[in-house]
């Protein structure tokens, strides 16, 4: 959006994005705003004054920058932003990554002028479905411009090797962590295979001596590290993938297009990691193992039937790319231009 426009950032002074908006050249607007414990029927009261305080300051921002459109990804900053917008009477678009909308887009879709979602199946829980245009969930560059080749050298793979990535976000995910290490030995088994398991910063240390402990050392095929730095190339290296079902792993994933195990997060709102996932699995790109299978044989069986069957993994990946919306960036960019 940058080419062309003027862009201005509006998100939480504690957040991630408070650096990273700066970092990328762009200016960065602190609003506060904060969620509800339902559980604690106080909180809703203290956080509704809190996002009110913010619309008010959001709509004089809006005002006073001109502002010809505002764009909102969901988050509870949204609301105050999306409701300024309203109330400064300038036109409002949203973009929803997930399959069920969250509690500001559903909120704001009443007043949004178009709504992006990544899967078709979301426009059924927007307040105004005709508005909503499917546009993908747009990814980094980086991902686009990924190379098997070159993630194979990074990885330390041949040509040859069968590759297994795993990994569950930035911060891993314990109970896949504990899982693969349950079935490390048999994957072992396997001569060509080898493992790149992503256990996240917290947990990567404690996953690499249980997995020693279970291999009676280290093992050369099998690699825990606590973060990859590029993200995309580890993607196109692998030949399956395990993962979260996250909305922006899953995009990645496809946008290179893997034959991939997906297993939700068993605590994601409105279980929407579960509907992330089984859209990806009804077009034949993935094969989903809840949680709560993870111990069972289920798990241990979807990896080894993707590891063992060539024509199954390789249709796999192709259903997988046609569901990856390469161009996503571009459809959410003139959603919000057009």
């Amino acid at each position: 959006m940058a080419e062309g426009h003027d862009v201005e950032f509006a998100g939480t002074p504690d957040g991630l994005e408070s650096r990273l908006v700066s970092e990328s050249g762009i200016r960065f607007h602190a609003l506060r705003a904060s969620g509800f414990d339902r559980g604690k029927p106080l909180t809703l009261i203290s956080s509704a004054a809190v996002i009110g305080a913010s619309t008010l300051r959001a709509r004089r921002l809006i005002r006073k920058l001109h502002v010809d459109t505002v764009m909102g990804f969901g988050g509870y900053v949204s609301l105050p932003v999306g409701i300024g917008a309203v109330l400064a009477r300038v036109p409002l678009v949203l973009h929803e990554q997930n399959s069920v909308p969250g509690l500001a887009n559903k909120v704001l879709s009443r007043w949004a002028r178009a709504v992006g979602v990544t899967y078709e199946g979301s426009l059924r829980y927007l307040r105004h479905p005709e508005r909503g245009v499917v546009t993908g969930n747009p990814v980094r560059d980086a991902i686009l411009e990924a190379d098997r080749e070159r993630g194979r050298a990074a990885l330390g793979a041949s040509p040859n090797d069968l590759v297994l990535l795993v990994f569950g976000g930035s911060r891993g995910a314990r109970h896949i962590n504990e899982t693969m290490v349950g079935i490390a030995r048999e994957l072992m088994e396997i001569p060509s295979l080898r493992v790149v398991h992503m256990a996240g910063r917290i947990e990567a240390a404690s996953t690499d001596a249980e997995l020693r402990g279970r291999l009676g050392g280290e093992h050369p095929r099998y690699r825990v590290v606590d973060y990859i730095d590029d993200m995309g190339d580890a993607i196109a290296a692998a030949d399956v993938v395990v993962a979260r079902a996250g909305a922006t792993s899953i995009a990645e994933i496809t946008a290179v297009g893997r034959a991939a195990v997906l297993v939700p997060y068993p605590y994601a709102t409105d279980d929407h990691q579960t509907l992330n996932a089984r859209a990806v699995a009804d077009g034949g790109g993935a094969i989903v193992v809840l949680d709560s299978e993870l111990e069972s044989a289920a798990f241990r069986d979807a990896i080894m039937r993707l590891l063992a069957n060539e024509a199954l993994r390789t249709g796999m990946a192709t259903e997988s790319a046609a569901l990856g919306r390469r161009d996503a960036t571009e459809r959410v960019a003139a959603l919000a231009s057009g």
